[in-house]
């Protein structure tokens, strides 16, 4: 047994040995996973396994209050969907107590920017929107999965899940994060008026949650946070993934999916579900997975969320016709004695990547690279843009602050009072996550130019 596999613990592999009827012989934790940890499982004897099969697993217990479904019900949605055209891996086993889901391994790749021949790309996307329209074309009644519930009209759903997220987001004390409110409620007081046929959403859809090998899509992971509603949630999904990743033109393969699925774009309730796509995220509520020390990718982590927050302003400007304007950012980077050490570490990391034979180990380590890349921006021009920020709020509240965070909290409390107006409070907030941005430029690196991807060949 590897180190890796013992630090998975004796409980799952015991569980594993007795479903599988044999020894384990390989454990190896894979990048990537977000909230879940995958890992690859060897077993049978150590020179020829008998079997390589796919480990999914929480160690931490999932919290009360969260966006995703139990490892039972995303298996019990794996195996109803395995007796359609949805390609889908086989599940073997369900842990009967803990957050584990033991099932076979699909050879293959997630990352579509991989993918070096354009040919193969357009193929790849379009067998995964062949996939997507054969999803959308099932009745969810059919499927009979207990988990996710009767099925209702798309609205009730919307509801139903927009209720969830108000719970999921209201704090002890009853409190929400004011733009966390102001998207909920516009979401409660816009749902769309669709009457059309309700699908199995997936949600988060889209590459990086589809393997392909040999030019074809080979599996569709990761339904944690599936659920029946409106066809265009999926839609909203995949492009958020687009923008994450990269897969083709996407105006093309919409095109595609209606002459497939018989679903008409709506490009209004798409930028709906975009919002509530972010809405969401914001939400997650997910576990940390450091009951031995911190266990994530903390410069994916943080790029991310940061794209997150933006993509989320973005969506609530744009739905909400606000008309913002990403601010003029041309700050005076100041330097210090110790600038040129962000270099030497940078350059460091970059030597340790390539002697790393774990790609976990090198991954996490990259992520490294974009914290040290994160903190010298930071360092450079963070305080310039504190004082601008402070300046913004000093405009709307008139009271001293003894912080940035006091500044915060004090225009937070002004707009829950009234005293605020909400354009005005949505604009500050905006202004600070498109700093935040400019300082994540060098860390984020191809993700920062990236946006909401036009729907349409026509859109500008």
């Amino acid at each position: 047994m590897t180190e890796e596999g013992i630090r998975l613990g004796s409980e799952i592999i015991e569980w594993i040995e007795t479903v599988t009827a044999t020894r384990v012989a390989r454990a190896d934790r894979i990048p990537g996973g977000g909230t879940r940890e995958g890992w690859f499982i060897d077993v049978g004897p150590p020179a020829e396994p008998t079997a390589k099969l796919f480990l999914r697993y929480t160690p931490a217990q999932m919290p009360d209050k969260t966006a995703f479904h139990s490892l039972r019900t995303e298996a019990e949605v794996l195996r109803a969907l395995k007796k359609t055209d949805v390609p889908v891996p086989r599940v073997i086993a369900v842990h009967p107590d803990r957050e584990a889901v033991l099932m076979e391994r699909i050879e293959g790749d997630t990352w579509f920017h991989r993918i070096t021949d354009p040919a193969e790309q357009i193929r790849i996307a379009q067998g995964f929107i062949r996939s997507l329209a054969a999803q959308h074309r099932l009745d969810p009644r059919v499927l009979r999965i207990r988990g996710l519930g009767p099925v209702r009209s798309a609205r009730e759903h919307a509801l139903e899940r927009i209720a969830a997220l108000r719970e999921r987001a209201s704090r002890p004390d009853g409190r929400i994060d004011p733009i966390l409110r102001i998207t909920v409620d516009w979401l409660e007081a816009n749902v769309p008026d669709y009457d059309g046929p309700v699908v199995l959403v997936q949600g988060d859809t889209g590459p990086g949650n589809f393997m392909y090998r040999h030019g074809a899509v080979a599996a569709v992971l990761d339904w944690e946070l599936c659920h029946f509603g409106d066809p265009m949630d999926d839609i909203a999904w995949l492009s958020l993934r687009t923008v994450q990743d990269t897969f083709t033109r996407l105006p093309d393969r919409l095109s595609e999916y209606e002459q497939l699925s018989g679903h008409r774009i709506d490009e209004e309730r798409v930028w709906y579900y975009r919002l509530f796509a972010e809405a969401t995220m914001a939400t997650l509520n997910p576990p940390h997975n450091d009951a031995d020390g911190a266990t994530r990718d903390i410069g994916n982590l943080m790029i991310y969320r940061q794209l997150h927050r933006r993509l989320w302003l973005e969506a609530l400007n744009e739905v909400a016709g606000l008309g913002l304007e990403r601010p003029s950012l041309s700050p005076t980077p100041t330097r210090h004695e110790w600038s040129d050490s962000y270099a030497d570490m940078l350059a460091s990391l970059r030597t340790v990547v390539p002697r790393v034979a774990d790609p976990l180990a090198a991954q996490w380590i990259r992520g490294l690279a974009r914290v040290v890349k994160y903190l010298e921006q930071a360092d450079l021009s963070g305080r310039e843009f504190v004082q601008d920020e402070l300046s913004d709020i000093q405009e709307l509240v008139e009271v001293p602050f003894s912080s940035i965070a006091d500044a915060r909290s004090r225009l937070d409390e002004a707009y829950l009072a009234g005293t605020v107006d909400q354009r005005r409070y949505i604009e500050t907030v905006w202004n600070r996550v498109m700093r935040e941005d400019e300082l994540m430029r060098s860390a984020s690196g191809a993700l920062h130019d990236r946006t909401w991807p036009p729907l349409r060949s026509d859109d500008s």
